[in-house]
């Protein structure tokens, strides 16, 4: 359990309390029991805050501790939100309550992901980065984006605000970067190939099918990177529809050798996505089965043993929590691609917010 004492036992708590310094009362002074009560309401409350649920931390402490390592660049899961990043409240649906206020333009993801992108530029110094999305899934083998001189944009979300469709994130892509990892694949016995702008890869909140970076990498790199970002190509690759943890950790694997060619390898997603059950996006309004999922994450990552946290990680969709967080694993299986091509190295929490975590694998 992530609380010592669980919430909804608090007001049981304080009447105890109250009931215990009622009798008190007959042998102390009355202002000093007052005094004793609220130090010992500051104690409680200050026990209770769960390891991942508290105020937004200092993100900037912990992105500083990431070693410099240009020549081994460490691989990144991270949350990459929903389209609500990108607008303040006045323009975004008025029926999703705390989901707002804590993965919204002014919650702590936002803030987590525009400390995070200028950091990854500045210790790595990356010359392309190669992404991984939860919303790009193929069959049998990795589509590889090879879109030229500029990226489109797949607006893959439906029934929102004309102003959601308005995003703009200018990035370029690289036939060369697309190529090499094409190979990196093929040289490990798996399927890829190219895909280019005349080749549509799904359906587009404007009414159209096509190519394009999806909103789960071009909603946070506008975010971490700016609306223009043109410095470096950005190549993204589909993960794998069977959904299989071992498939997905292979997919990342494959590309291991990027790490070493100076490539910034990311893969995004989500550890809490159930859209038919909303209260699972924020910790204020998740159930105790969500929160125990979170906590097994958090529990199979820290494990020492490279062979034990594999089987850990794999296992996690057997908990008794994941369907609750997760009707369908594709935006959890993003987390096996960074693991895969992370393998072998030390893994660390950047991020340590419920359902919107950052881990880094390759350490």
């Amino acid at each position: 359990m992530l609380f010592p004492v669980r919430l909804a036992s608090l007001p049981k708590f304080f009447a105890i309390t109250l009931i215990s310094a009622f009798f008190l009362s007959y042998s102390n002074n009355l202002s000093s029991l007052l005094s004793g009560l609220k130090s010992l309401s500051k104690r409680f409350t200050q026990t209770q805050v769960p390891r991942n649920m508290s105020s937004t931390p200092d993100f900037k402490q912990v992105l500083d501790s990431l070693p410099e390592t240009p020549n081994k660049i460490p691989v990144f899961f991270f949350a990459h939100g929903s389209p609500m990043l990108a607008f303040p409240r006045t323009d975004r649906p008025n029926d999703l309550g705390s989901f707002q206020s804590y993965q919204g333009s002014t919650g702590p993801l936002h803030k987590f992901l525009s400390a995070f992108g200028p950091v990854l530029l500045r210790k790595y110094q990356p010359k392309g980065i190669v992404v991984f999305s939860a919303h790009w899934e193929t069959t049998e083998e990795r589509l590889v984006t090879d879109y030229g001189a500029e990226n489109p944009l797949l607006m893959d979300y439906y029934g929102f605000p004309e102003s959601f469709y308005q995003l703009k994130f200018k990035s370029r892509g690289d036939t060369a970067l697309a190529q090499r990892v094409v190979d990196l694949y093929k040289e490990t016995g798996l399927k890829a190939r190219l895909t280019n702008k005349l080749e549509n890869r799904g359906e587009d909140g404007r009414g159209f099918s096509g190519p394009g970076l999806d909103h789960g990498v071009f909603v946070p790199f506008r975010i971490m990177f700016g609306e223009e970002f043109t410095d470096i190509p950005i190549v993204q690759v589909s993960i794998d529809s069977s959904m299989d943890p071992e498939k997905n950790w292979q997919a990342g694997r494959a590309v291991a050798n990027l790490r070493e060619e100076g490539i910034l390898v990311l893969s995004g997603g989500l550890t809490a996505h159930n859209l038919r059950d909303r209260s699972s996006f924020s910790p204020e309004t998740a159930k105790p089965i969500h929160k125990e999922f979170d906590a097994a994450i958090h529990k199979a990552i820290q494990i020492e043993s490279a062979e034990e946290r594999k089987k850990a990680l794999q296992a996690l969709p057997k908990h008794p929590g994941f369907r609750a967080s997760h009707p369908r694993e594709d935006h959890f299986v993003p987390l096996y691609v960074a693991a895969g091509a992370g393998e072998g190295g030390e893994v660390k929490t950047l991020c340590d917010l419920y359902g919107i975590p950052t881990f880094v694998f390759g350490l």
